[in-house]
């Protein structure tokens, strides 16, 4: 039973970090439908955190009131900019790069994702990159690799692949559309709102990593993380948007967006990455989002009759290499920490003299006093037993005298 406990608890951030792919594929689905039926994503942006901040409030005032940490200055500010990080910028830019493209391309240009967090994470000093280790040239060349698969879904279609699902659903000859040239347009314009989204995201793992070492409390910040992004999400939806009927929502797919979005692809996904964070670190978490793009490119062509293409399946390869290449790395790096948190001295003592020196220099003494410890000194019929020792002497001590015959 210990055995499955502590394997199950390994695998712990791999299940999660899997399961919130799916999550957050759901949501890009049900975001594209509610966007192309014409909600604004400046308004999906302040219902999405709005019911994030409701659905999680609840378990911080409970279960951490005991443990949430002092608010200072400095640790709002962090949790301001973190809000305008992910619920803002992020979301808002994700959303338009999304209207303009489609769930599969949006998916494969947040791929970049780890390659941008990797990057911010060596410049922060929260990696360590040495080309000598083998683990790190995984790391670094499975970071190309998946980008490299992303752009390859990107920039290369090739012929459509007809699958099981799809045959009848698909036709190799359609007519191309006029307005062909705008549409590229759009899918430029897109690609560069996806792209500064993706960066947005990176910055916030980053300091969401960093503000996590002092405020310790994750849902009580989570929670702050919404609340403050749906604050600022309706200040730029004012600025934006002047006209109030965008802000009406009935009992329709707009709200199933709104509702799936905040809960699970805000509140839940949140407090999961910060979780699977603190033990990992950012660019464990981020390794797994293109996992995200393979469920969508498949779960697109069921709900939207998405095609799928030559390309996007070579891309999702390359894609599913780079990510094992980068979590074995990951593993490799973790094990090595491990060990050399076990075998690295603790320093103690005078002139740099460790509490291993010392316990070597007892176990000698004590050989030493174990050799000279006992002298047996025949005295006729008795035996004499005299005990020496460098610390205290002590009296001879006499045996029985023993039975005649």
């Amino acid at each position: 039973m210990a055995n499955h406990a502590s394997l199950i608890e390994k695998f712990k951030p791999y299940i999660a970090m899997i399961c919130l792919q799916f999550g957050y594929a759901g949501m890009n689905i049900i975001t594209k439908v509610s966007l192309n039926r014409g909600m604004s994503h400046y308004v999906l942006v302040v219902y999405r955190h709005a019911f994030a901040t409701v659905s999680i409030a609840p378990f911080a005032l409970l279960l951490e009131r005991k443990v949430r940490p002092k608010m200072t200055f400095m640790i709002f500010m962090q949790i301001f900019v973190l809000g305008l990080l992910g619920p803002v910028i992020d979301q808002n830019f994700y959303y338009m790069g999304l209207k303009y493209t489609s769930p599969t391309f949006s998916c494969a240009m947040s791929n970049i994702l780890p390659a941008m967090t990797f990057v911010m994470a060596l410049l922060c000093r929260m990696e360590k990159v040495n080309m000598k280790k083998v683990m790190c040239q995984a790391k670094v060349v499975g970071t190309v690799v998946t980008v490299a698969g992303a752009m390859v879904m990107t920039l290369y279609k090739g012929p459509i692949v007809e699958m099981v699902w799809s045959r009848h659903a698909h036709t190799h000859n359609e007519p191309i559309p006029a307005s062909a040239g705008s549409a590229e347009k759009d899918w430029l314009k897109g690609s560069i709102f996806l792209i500064i989204a993706t960066l947005a995201w990176a910055g916030l793992f980053i300091l969401q990593a960093i503000t996590l070492r002092k405020y310790t409390a994750q849902l009580s910040l989570t929670t702050l993380i919404c609340f403050l992004g749906t604050l600022q999400s309706i200040a730029v939806t004012f600025v934006m948007e002047h006209s109030p009927s965008v802000w009406t929502i009935g009992w329709d797919m707009n709200l199933l967006a709104a509702a799936y979005a905040g809960i699970v692809s805000s509140s839940i996904a949140y407090y999961v990455q910060g979780l699977v964070m603190k033990k990992r670190g950012p660019v464990f978490v981020t390794a797994f989002s293109p996992l995200m793009m393979i469920i969508v490119a498949i779960m697109g062509s069921f709900v939207l009759a998405e095609k799928i293409y030559l390309g996007g399946i070579l891309g999702a390869i390359l894609i599913v290499a780079g990510l094992y290449s980068v979590l074995w790395g990951k593993y490799k790096e973790r094990q090595a920490e491990k060990a050399n948190e076990i075998l690295e001295p603790i320093k103690g003592g005078e002139n740099g003299q460790t509490i291993l020196d010392d316990i070597e220099a007892n176990e000698v003494e004590l050989e030493k006093v174990s050799a000279n410890k006992k002298a047996i000194v025949p005295t006729g019929n008795a035996i004499t037993v005299s005990v020496e020792s460098p610390l205290e002497k002590m009296m001879p001590i006499k045996a029985k005298e023993a039975p005649k015959a």
